[in-house]
């Protein structure tokens, strides 16, 4: 599989912190399940918490916003965000609203794995308020992780989410949508990306 990275800037860096981060997943539509390798570094790695929502299967997009607005405010410490597909616009749409509060300081970074086209004419429509996928520069460094073959999201467009975003981009080739079905298992090589996020 092939790798190919922007190398463009990222956003505001922090400085480091002796405190382990604590790790929040982001989920996308319909949830991720037993054998999704969001999953499965929740049973792997220290300090991750699931956001919970709740309607997993007919998003609201303030709600969303809402619950991972509210997790973060009761969180001490550093925080790394680990989203899939509709969780990627989940947290642009938090750093839109919230990016410029005190406890936005506390992200030290986001994986963005597979980003959901949001704005695609077949995005699912029980997803309300995603769309458009907001553009601004994110205040924590950020990696984009895509596929070139993911039915929700053509890979120009995820290029393109990774330069409105300021983050670093890579292509890990024909991988589906980056779920369970792509049979990552517990994905060793995310994993690289989010201890280099840390």
């Amino acid at each position: 599989m092939s790798e190919i990275s922007s190398g463009l800037s990222s956003g505001a860096y922090r400085k480091q912190s002796t405190e382990p981060a604590t790790i929040l997943i982001l989920p996308g539509l319909g949830n991720s399940g037993a054998v999704h390798w969001q999953t499965r570094w929740e049973a792997i790695l220290p300090n991750v918490v699931r956001v919970q929502q709740h309607d997993w299967d007919a998003p609201q997009r303030r709600v969303w916003v809402e619950a991972l607005n509210t997790l973060l405010l009761h969180i001490e410490g550093p925080v790394i965000l680990v989203a899939h597909s509709l969780g990627c616009a989940l947290v642009a749409w938090w750093a839109l609203e919230y990016g410029h509060a005190l406890h936005a300081k506390k992200i030290t970074g986001a994986l963005l794995v597979a980003p959901a086209d949001v704005e695609q004419v077949d995005f699912p429509v029980a997803a309300s308020g995603f769309a458009p996928m907001p553009s601004l520069r994110l205040p924590f460094k950020a990696t984009v992780v895509a596929s070139s073959d993911d039915p929700w999201c053509a890979l120009p467009k995820a290029q393109s989410f990774a330069t409105n975003w300021h983050a670093q981009f890579i292509s890990l080739g024909a991988c589906g949508h980056i779920n369970a079905q792509s049979n990552l298992g517990d994905w060793p090589r995310g994993r690289e990306y989010l201890m280099a996020l840390a």
